[in-house]
Parts: C-alpha cells; sequence; structure tokens
C-alpha cells in the first residue's frame, strides 16, 4: 500500500516538473562574470636570434654601404631636389619631378603624360624612388624599381638600355621641333621663350631621334655600354652622384686622363661657340643664350633649336658625337 502511493506521488511530481518546465518564461540576463582565476606558470624563454641571423643586416651592416651611397647622392641634382618647389605640384611635371609620385607610376605601367595629378606635397627623388626599399628586408631590396624597355613617349621608339632603361622614363624628350610649326606659314617655325625638347633628352640624343634636320643613327654609348646610363654614370662602383665616370670610359678608349677624348670636345665646344655667335648676330638669341620668341625659317629655326638641345643633353655631344657632329654641321650652314 505504502509502495504504491509512493509511486502515485512520485508521477504527480514527474508531471509537475513537465507543466512546470513548460510554462517557464524566457531566460534571464547573463550575470556578471567572475573573478579571473590566478595566471599559470610562466612559459620556457624564446631565444634571441643573433645578428648573422636577421635579414636587415644584410644593408644595415657595420659598413659605410648606405651612408656611403646616401652621402653621395645628397650633393646630386636628385637629392637636392632643385626641380621640386616649382614642378612637383603640378600634373603635367609631377611624374619626374615628384619622386612618390614617379614611384607610383612605375608601379602603375604608366608614363609621365598619362599622370592625371600633382602632389601638394611633394617629395625629391631618394632611395624609394628608384630601389625597392623594405620590400623583403634583405640584400634583394637594392633592386630596381624596374629595368623594363621604356616606350619613348614623342618618338615612339623603344629604349633598350639594361639598368639605365629606369632613367629613360624621365630623361627623354616631351616634344621635338614639329610640336613649333608656325599657325600661320607651315614653312616656318614660330619660336617661344620655350623653343626646346625640355631639359633632359639624353636618351634620345642616345638613340640619334628626333626631327632636328638630319637622320641619326644610335651612338655607341648606346649600343655598346652595359647598361647605358648607369654604366657611364655610376660605373662599377655605383657612384651615386650621377657624374660620368671617367674609369667607365678607359674600359674602351684605354688610357684616358679626361672626357675630351681625341679632342671632340674642345673641337665641338668650339664649333658651338661659332653657331652662338651667328645666332647672337641675326638677333635669334639674347646674350644670355635665352630664345627669342618669333616666326624663323627653317633652316635658322633647325639651327636654333639644335643650340638649345646641346643645354638640354648637357654633355656637347659625348652621348651621340656623330649625331652632334651631323647637326652641328647642318646647323652652321644653314646660318650662313
Amino acid at each position: 500500500m505504502f509502495t504504491k502511493k509512493m509511486l502515485v506521488l512520485s508521477g504527480m511530481l514527474i508531471v509537475g516538473a513537465v507543466l512546470f518546465t513548460a510554462c517557464a518564461g524566457a531566460p534571464g540576463p547573463v550575470g556578471p562574470a567572475g573573478p579571473e582565476g590566478p595566471a599559470g606558470p610562466a612559459g620556457p624563454a624564446g631565444e634571441i636570434p643573433s645578428m648573422a641571423e636577421l635579414t636587415c643586416t644584410e644593408c644595415h651592416n657595420d659598413t659605410a654601404i648606405i651612408t656611403r651611397h646616401k652621402a653621395n647622392w645628397q650633393t646630386s641634382v636628385h637629392g637636392t631636389g632643385d626641380g621640386l618647389a616649382y614642378a612637383g605640384e603640378r600634373q603635367s611635371c609631377a611624374g619626374c619631378h615628384d619622386g612618390a609620385t614617379f614611384s607610383e607610376m612605375i608601379k602603375a605601367g604608366q608614363n609621365f603624360s598619362q599622370v592625371e595629378s600633382g602632389n601638394a606635397a611633394p617629395t625629391h627623388q631618394d632611395c624609394r624612388t628608384c630601389h625597392q626599399i623594405h620590400t623583403t628586408y634583405t640584400g634583394e631590396d637594392w633592386a630596381l624599381e624596374t629595368n623594363a624597355p621604356v616606350a619613348l613617349v614623342t618618338s615612339g621608339a623603344t629604349f633598350d638600355g639594361g639598368a639605365g632603361n629606369l632613367c629613360a622614363h624621365c630623361h627623354q624628350a616631351r616634344r621635338y621641333l614639329g610640336s613649333f610649326v608656325d599657325a600661320n606659314d607651315a614653312t616656318k617655325y614660330a619660336a617661344t621663350v620655350r623653343f626646346n625638347t625640355h631639359y633632359s633628352v639624353q636618351v634620345d640624343v642616345l638613340m640619334g631621334l628626333g626631327d632636328f634636320g638630319v637622320e641619326g643613327k644610335p651612338g655607341a654609348h648606346y649600343t655598346m655600354v652595359e647598361n647605358t646610363c648607369v654604366g657611364c654614370h655610376m660605373g662599377e662602383n655605383q657612384v651615386h652622384t650621377f657624374k660620368p665616370q671617367l674609369s667607365s670610359c678607359e674600359s674602351c678608349h684605354a688610357g684616358a686622363e679626361n672626357f675630351d677624348v681625341g679632342g671632340y670636345l674642345t673641337e665641338f665646344k668650339a664649333k658651338y661657340a661659332e653657331l652662338e655667335a651667328a645666332l647672337l648676330a641675326k638677333g635669334m638669341i639674347t646674350a644670355e643664350g635665352a630664345t627669342v620668341p618669333g616666326s624663323y625659317d627653317a633652316g635658322p629655326a633647325q639651327a636654333l633649336f639644335f643650340y638649345n638641345l646641346v643645354h638640354e643633353d648637357g654633355s656637347y655631344g659625348i652621348h651621340n658625337p656623330n649625331y652632334f657632329n651631323a647637326l652641328m654641321e647642318m646647323a652652321l650652314e644653314a646660318m650662313k
């Protein structure tokens, strides 16, 4: 009898529990977290890598590899940033005059004419402009941003000069003589105060390009010098002043004591002075050598354009002596 009552009572309790659970409301909010437990035991000490194991030391070491290049670079036109103040912020100039924009231009596979905007806070060219600094944190970061052949903007030709290809992105003509044809007389040229190719036209000179009055051909400094611009202007020691290295000349011009190899510079400069005197006598340049704007016949216009080209190239034709000698003869003949 007692057992029967217990069974009935247990059954009622189970039914009640089920009914109570079915009628329960939504669970309440979670209570606050309890206090943190005690910290576990400390793990074993890690190993500090030795200096020899750090890849950074491939560049940041006890040699002068960085300070030497930096000291040289700071004396160069690239390092001083002379062209930055007046051109770095301009959309049409920033690709070459602003170091950061140049890097972005190369990364995007563009040329200077495709850059869409200037830089409101421009920078001069520095290590990162030319090199892949802090990409791998190894010596591979000294690699150039690019050494791919360059399609030249004005001529449409392709410059393929090894490491010098990086230089070619900016050291090329922005315009030729044909840009100055007189709108009122197609047989003449309308000279302006900027009657030139724009500065840094070395690549076009090396390849003998342009519509300056004679047919040009690539010079030996393009076809025979390994890495073209870099081979001559930096040499085996990678001098970052970017001034031409006489030691580079000696590999072809044995015993050369200066850049006046075979008396070329002496002779060319004498003819250049003759051309300058002729242009001054005809009132086409000022006493300071600046172009006097005007409409000029083709021959004298070509002579004047070549006169300015010599300034823009900066080598007095060493980049391509045969081409410049031919242009000089044309110019002197046109001024008679």
